[in-house]
Order: structure tokens, then sequence, then C-alpha cells
């Protein structure tokens, strides 16, 4: 079983930044492709963005261009920078592993481990 924290979250205002972070004790992120998901209360979790095996990064179309996947394997860390954020950008973030899923610009294919969350919140 892995166990998934995430960590970063917070408030910030229109137009600021934050750094989301994805880990793991339990064995190494590079065995799995990664996905960053989001999920306001009363809606569908939506995917946001992804990373390969291989750290070839996908992203959906809202995020393209403000945030960077990445990873850094000396920490066994999968970061999500998130610049240029919008009010819209509020919701509870989590953090996906899955060592057969598909990364593509629609997201992760799948999610065999969860992280917990971490709030992020956009607002003046």
């Amino acid at each position: 079983q892995l166990e998934i924290v995430e960590s970063g979250g917070g408030l910030v205002q229109p137009g600021g930044s934050l750094r989301l972070s994805c880990t793991t004790s339990r064995d190494s992120l590079q065995n799995y492709a990664i996905g960053w998901f989001r999920q306001v209360p009363g809606k569908e979790r939506e995917a946001v963005s992804c990373i390969t095996k291989r750290s070839v990064p996908n992203y959906v179309d809202s995020v393209k261009g403000r945030f960077t996947i990445s990873r850094d394997n000396a920490k066994n860390t999968v970061h999500l920078q998130m610049n240029s954020l919008k009010p819209e950008d509020t919701a509870v973030y989590y953090c996906a592993a899955d060592m057969w899923a598909v990364c593509t610009p629609a997201g992760l294919d799948g999610g065999q481990y969860w992280g917990q969350g971490t709030q992020v919140t956009v607002s003046s």
C-alpha cells in the first residue's frame, strides 16, 4: 500500500503562486505515473495535470501555461507549481499515483493510490 502525502496548499491572492508537493516514503515515485486532481464541493473531481514515469508532463487546457508539474527524484517528490492563480482554481487538490495508468493531456487515466488532499484557496 502506497501512502501518498500532499502539502503546500494555502490561501493566496489572485495572481499569486503556490507549489504543491506529493511524496511517499514507501516506494520510489519513479515507478508511478503521477496525477494531480482537484475537487470543489458539489462538483466532480477534475484532472489538472499529470506526469509520466519518464517525466513527460501533460496539462488540461484550463491550467496550461500557468501550472508546471515536475519530478524531484532525489527527494522522491512530484511538485505542482501553480502561478497566476485565479479564484476558480480554488479547490482541494489531490495527488494520485498509478503504476499502470496513462498520462495524457486529459489527465491521469487512473489512480491506484490517493493522498488526503490539500486545500488551495485563491481569494482577495
